[in-house]
């Protein structure tokens, strides 16, 4: 096997690593909701068991992003199958939120919630496709730099 392809092995690890590094950002992006909501409600304390739920559930949301909707917050356009995993993920969150009562059942906080989701997704989408350009550029940059170094020692070795 060529040491410059990922194995299989590799490949399942790096997206394992994304899923655990997506549910501790969408978690602490639920948590901060939460923590809103409680606060806004009179109520300076969170409940465990929903903590536990949140984060069980940023996880297996973080699952079907990577392994159903092809990673859509990372992709590099948002076409059909990355907005339908963006609402279908959203669509989970807030059902999961009613299910288990994280705001009171009440529908008009799940609406903003609902909202909230979509902007915290794009938000994401965002970030990462200018990270990816900025890493873009450096890497051209660094290649130019190689190039012009590399080309000079063949000169130095031709003279």
């Amino acid at each position: 096997m060529d040491d410059k392809k990922l194995s299989l092995w590799e490949k399942y690890l790096t997206k394992e690593i994304a899923i655990e590094f997506k549910a501790c950002l969408y978690f602490f992006a639920l948590l901060f909701f939460y923590c809103v909501y409680r606060v806004a409600c009179g109520i300076y304390e969170a409940g465990i068991l929903h903590l536990t739920e949140m984060i069980f559930s940023c996880y297996f949301i973080g699952y079907a992003q990577v392994y159903l909707f092809g990673n859509f917050d990372e992709s590099d356009e948002l076409k059909g199958r990355e907005l339908a995993g963006m609402f279908i993920c959203t669509g989970t969150y807030v059902l999961l939120s009613f299910i288990c009562g994280w705001f009171d059942r009440i529908w008009w906080v799940s609406a903003i919630y609902a909202v909230y989701w979509i902007v915290t997704y794009l938000c994401v989408f965002f970030i990462y496709r200018s990270k990816r350009r900025i890493d873009d550029k450096k890497l051209n940059e660094e290649l130019r730099l190689f190039q012009a170094g590399h080309h000079k020692k063949v000169q130095d070795k031709d003279e």
